[in-house]
């Protein structure tokens, strides 16, 4: 069972403007800083601490904000984090629904394979690159993907329409890139 792309895309907007209208706008690579912590904090128990003004942290980026990322990763079954974890069970749960994942859709494209083998390890690394990329830059802008596209957009933005634009100008040629005849 397939669900139709118009279908998707309806009820993708209705959830996203039921987060927005609801709770808060949806962003979530701030949640891999807050995972960072966690672990971060589990390794070295003083990472994070709680003071008389509220949560800080020795690392200068989770103390930021006041101690905002701190007080998450010490508290993580918040909206963010949880919205997270929910999206990988939902995506899990999703496709055993369907009955799991067809061959077909596992393998890369034919023209992926003509052009880069059929070795599933050089696929996820370039998936892992690119999503790396991404995520840093996102952050290094003080953002998140899904923050300044999506949620940005959708709340007319003007920084959502530049990161979407620059995002296009990105993965078009380097689309037609790796996916090109021949």
């Amino acid at each position: 069972m397939t669900l139709d792309w118009k279908l998707g895309g309806i009820l993708l907007g209705a959830v996203f403007f039921a987060a927005v209208l609801l709770v808060k706008p949806i962003g979530v690579s701030t949640q891999f800083v807050i995972l960072d912590g966690i672990v971060a904090d589990a390794v070295s128990p003083d990472f994070i601490t709680q003071t008389d003004e509220g949560w800080t942290s020795t690392n200068a980026y989770m103390a930021k904000s006041s101690g905002k990322y701190a007080a998450s990763a010490a508290g993580p079954l918040n909206y963010g984090f949880v919205f997270v974890l929910a999206m990988a069970v939902g995506a899990f749960l999703s496709s055993m629904l369907r009955g799991g994942v067809p061959l077909a859709e596992r393998r890369a494209p034919e023209i992926w394979r003509a052009n880069f083998g059929d070795t599933p390890w050089r696929r996820y690394a370039v998936a892992f690159a690119g999503g790396f990329v991404v995520l840093y830059g996102a952050r290094l802008a003080g953002g998140c993907t899904s923050g300044h596209m999506m949620s940005g957009m959708m709340q007319t933005a003007l920084s959502g329409y530049i990161f979407a634009a620059g995002a296009f100008l990105a993965a078009v040629p380097t689309a037609m890139l790796i996916y090109k005849e021949g």
